[in-house]
């Protein structure tokens, strides 16, 4: 507020005075008790805003509490040890964090449900008056006219009023069961109609269920009146018995008819011709297969002795390099297509399956802490014209994992096995776990650019633990421009607690060196996958461009090698002639030679220079072709077994036709009979006799379907019904617990009331004051009648009519008797005795020291601007002296004096 520094207040284990000048800042320590434990800023009376207790020039405010917490009631001693320190921070703009901390300072909760749970644990109330009474509260209550006023400052007081909003909204919420359950019901007779008719629908199923047991038994006398070969078999001379009972298979489950059969033995007669057309095709393959092996190695004699050795040792170096850069943008393309649904493969194609069974196996408890990764899965960007800064930053930790023990990571290193076998696995780095952030106090700290840690979102403590222990995140800066990054790092007072930055196209900068990045993608934290997509497809375009440059080019080259060996040829006929007719000419053809060999070893020289076939892929090729032919002569061996095996088979399985045909027969009707009728005849019947039933149904519906809606419309009508009733026994038993409950609110709020006047009769006895206090609950008001002196001298009056110091000692009293019958672990009184003249001041201290003397287990803290020199100083009470603002602020145990006051004395 007004204060640079106010404090610290060691206060007493009892009573405790804060004395000072008006002004010196008595106020402003309950209002941070008020403020620092979660109470608003109107409720201190002191503002509307919590910015307003900021002061003047400054861009925050600082609160600490430090609350005991010793003995069998304290509150986590095991997290927070025997004190809690509560710190609030005010910013300017008026919002506030607290930090909870240990007695040793380690803090363990930001949240403020955690001080909630503190303060209801420790019964704390700040927004109670009786609790905290400030400046304002007690002139408020001293002036006040209403005895409405008085009645709310009680039922506040006692937390009745508390219970008064609980029982207000249980009735609420009640009276919008009991609209639930009226709508319920109205919903409820229109599904016992439906219910009904659903019912009434399936009971008219049972003609239906007549004709199904005559279809049945039509069906039973078809089966044996195929078995008996009756006019059926002998129309369609099928001598494949199995594809009647494949017809009759059928019209059991009324997929066809007898008519049907006709098609089923024409396409068994195509499928033969075309079986017999492709035994003749593989007997003539069989045949021409040599004379083609012949034919390749003429071929091959002719064409690799013309080749020339220095030819056949080129490689197509670049077209391999072309495939394998290929494969691998094709491999990266296929990866980020799959990473529109799902971002985790982008850090590879197996790392789904690979946190699948990772996630199996903790569930089977074989982890005794899960592993986390891949880190960079683990994390967000903030500005994503870092990401690939970053990506540098982190290198191969983007695909790690962390394990908290060795166990675990071996047990990790065995899942990767089955998933990367033979490649590179992901690194797993074991350290352990803990639930809060390393201490990054000596983190590099520009006001113009972040470290890589606060670039990041990290919402697991252990992923940034990891980053922070393994590539140290928080000294490592991101500097977007490379000229800026140069001036920063390699100035003459480089950043504090750095030792390099990156910069957004991934360029490292040392205070001495600097290393430029040759990678201009970012592979896994890219935000518009859709561009990456389309930037791998335009360079795999250029790529297949080139490759196809390339194979015009080798075909050229090929071309000129087959014009090369008809040179040769000619050249050999030449000199085999000149060799025959005269010796003389040999050495013109020689000499002719020489030239021409000059000349092509120039041209070979030249085509030379181009990728070709080496002798080695050609070797490897011929290889490929000889286990080829192994296997075509492996397969063809089995399949003679096949063809024997299966000729076997089919005369076991006319042998078992017979059989089978009767057996078919007994499946589907076990008990034989004679049938007289025809086949032909049966499946008439049987027609007739389905399409009756299907009318039937297209009247009705479908048999389960109307079985179907009838069981979902009953469910639907017991689950609303049961959940009426539910509701409405919910209800009754609801307010029978609002009665009890009310019946004993009522007794406390009496019993609370009695109390309250028999400690204010007590109080106002000691300075020989009487009174009356009465309380109506019905109409909300509490009056107080006081009578200072003794006797009846005179009638008595409202507490308006006194004076102010007589009503002062008065209002005390009544919050005297407030503390008897309200329970807090400490109170605090702001200006308690304004307007008291010193006979009533000071019987309201007297009264007030024993009080707290009876509760020395209860803290007491009072405000005043007296010097209080009178009291005595004992280890019960300490008196805290404040001086003005402006000499400097202080808080000091009554008794310890500086030089400036022995001056001023």
């Amino acid at each position: 507020m007004c204060h640079s520094l106010l404090g610290p207040f060691a206060f007493g284990s009892n009573v405790n005075f804060v004395v000072g000048n008006n002004g010196s800042g008595k106020s402003a320590v309950l209002t941070a008790l008020m403020v620092g434990l979660g109470g608003k800023a109107t409720t201190t009376n002191r503002g509307s805003s919590l910015k307003g207790f900021v002061k003047e020039g400054e861009s925050s405010a600082d609160v600490s509490i430090t609350l005991r917490n010793k003995g069998r009631d304290a509150y986590k001693p095991e997290v927070f040890g025997q004190a809690i320190i509560v710190d609030l921070k005010i910013t300017r703009e008026g919002m506030r964090t607290y930090k909870l901390k240990s007695k040793a300072g380690h803090l363990v909760s930001a949240k403020k449900d955690e001080l909630l749970a503190i303060l209801d644990h420790f019964n704390i109330q700040v927004d109670n008056p009786v609790s905290m009474l400030t400046q304002e509260m007690s002139k408020h209550f001293l002036h006040s006219k209403g005895e409405g006023d008085k009645y709310r400052f009680f039922m506040k007081a006692t937390q009745l009023e508390q219970m008064k909003e609980d029982y207000t909204y249980i009735i609420t919420t009640k009276n919008v069961t009991l609209d639930t359950v009226e709508k319920h019901e109205e919903c409820l007779e229109g599904l016992k109609r439906k219910y009904l008719e659903k019912e009434d629908r399936v009971k008219s199923l049972a003609s239906l269920d007549d004709m199904h047991s005559k279809l049945e038994e039509l069906k039973n006398q078809m089966a044996w009146a195929l078995v008996r070969g009756s006019s059926i078999s002998s129309k369609y001379e099928s001598k494949n018995v199995f594809i009647l009972f494949v017809y009759l298979s059928g019209v059991m489950h009324n997929r066809y008819s007898v008519a049907d059969l006709a098609k089923v033995v024409e396409a068994e007669k195509k499928y033969m011709g075309i079986r017999e057309q492709l035994e003749a095709i593989t007997v003539r393959v069989q045949q021409l297969e040599p004379q083609s092996a012949e034919l390749k190695n003429e071929a091959q004699m002719l064409l690799y002795p013309r080749i020339p050795q220095s030819l056949l040792n080129t490689r197509g170096l670049a077209s391999d390099r072309d495939k394998r850069s290929m494969e691998a943008i094709r491999r990266k393309l296929q990866t980020m297509e799959g990473s529109r649904s799902d971002r985790l493969r982008r850090f590879g194609e197996k790392m789904p399956a690979l946190l699948a069974a990772i996630e199996d196996a903790d569930r089977k408890g074989q982890f005794r802490k899960k592993p986390v990764g891949p880190l960079g899965y683990c994390i967000r960007l903030k500005d994503h014209e870092q990401a690939l800064a970053v990506e540098k930053c982190l290198g191969s930790l983007m695909v790690a994992f962390t394990c908290d023990n060795h166990e675990d990571e071996k047990l990790l290193q065995g899942l990767m096995r089955g998933y990367y076998q033979g490649g590179r696995r992901p690194q797993i780095i074991t350290c352990q776990f803990f639930n809060r952030v390393h201490d990054t106090s000596r983190a590099v700290n520009h006001p113009d650019y972040p470290s890589v840690l606060q670039s990041l979102e990290i919402e697991d403590p252990v992923v940034a633990n990891c980053l922070i222990d393994q590539r140290g995140i928080e000294t490592i800066l991101l500097i977007k421009s490379p000229a800026e990054a140069r001036r920063v790092m390699q100035g003459r007072q480089p950043p504090r607690n750095c030792y390099q930055a990156f910069t957004k196209e991934g360029d490292q900068c040392y205070n001495n060196r600097y290393y430029s990045n040759d990678q201009r993608r970012c592979d896994y934290l890219s935000r518009d996958v859709e561009e990456e997509i389309r930037q791998l497809q335009e360079e795999m375009r250029n790529k297949e461009a080139h490759l196809d440059r390339f194979s015009q080019q080798k075909q050229r080259v090929e071309e000129d090698i087959r014009n090369n060996n008809g040179l040769l040829k000619r050249a050999y006929d030449d000199r085999k002639r000149a060799k025959v007719t005269h010796t003389v000419s040999i050495d013109i053809i020689n000499h002719t030679q020489i030239k021409q060999r000059k000349g092509k070893a120039n041209r070979w020289r030249y085509i030379s220079t181009f990728p070709l076939f080496s002798q080695e892929e050609l070797s490897k090729s011929d290889q490929d072709v000889e286990k080829s032919k192994h296997h075509k002569k492996h397969y063809e061996d089995k399949r003679k077994v096949h063809i024997n095996t299966i000729q076997a088979l089919k005369a076991s399985l006319e042998l078992k036709e017979q059989e089978l045909t009767v057996l078919k027969a007994t499946e589907i009707c076990p008990e034989r009979s004679e049938v007289r009728r025809t086949a032909r005849s049966l499946d008439s019947e049987i027609s007739r006799l389905k399409l009756k039933i299907s009318t039937q149904q297209d009247q009705q519906g479908d048999r389960e379907e109307v079985i179907r809606q009838y069981q979902e419309a009953l469910e639907n009508y017991s689950n609303i019904n049961q959940q009426v009733k539910c509701l409405k026994r919910f209800i009754q038993v609801l307010c029978k617990i609002m009665d009890d409950r009310h019946r004993v609110y009522t007794e406390l709020r009496r019993f609370l009331s009695v109390r309250c006047k028999m400690y204010f009769d007590s109080m106002l006895s000691q300075r020989g004051y009487i009174g009356k206090m009465m309380f109506e609950h019905k109409n909300e008001t509490l009056s107080i009648s006081v009578q200072p002196g003794v006797g009846d001298k005179a009638a008595l009056s409202d507490m308006r009519s006194l004076s102010g110091g007589e009503r002062s000692f008065s209002t005390v009293c009544f919050v005297l008797s407030l503390w008897a019958i309200a329970e807090a672990p400490f109170r605090a009184l702001d200006e308690f005795d304004v307007y008291m003249d010193m006979v009533n001041r000071r019987i309201s201290m007297d009264m007030m020291l024993k009080i707290a003397s009876s509760q020395r287990y209860r803290q007491f803290i009072f405000l005043t601007p007296q010097s209080m020199s009178s009291l005595p100083v004992n280890n019960l009470i300490r008196i805290l002296r404040l001086k003005d603002p402006d000499r400097g602020q202080a808080a000091l145990p009554f008794g310890q004096r500086n030089e400036e006051e022995e001056e001023e004395e």
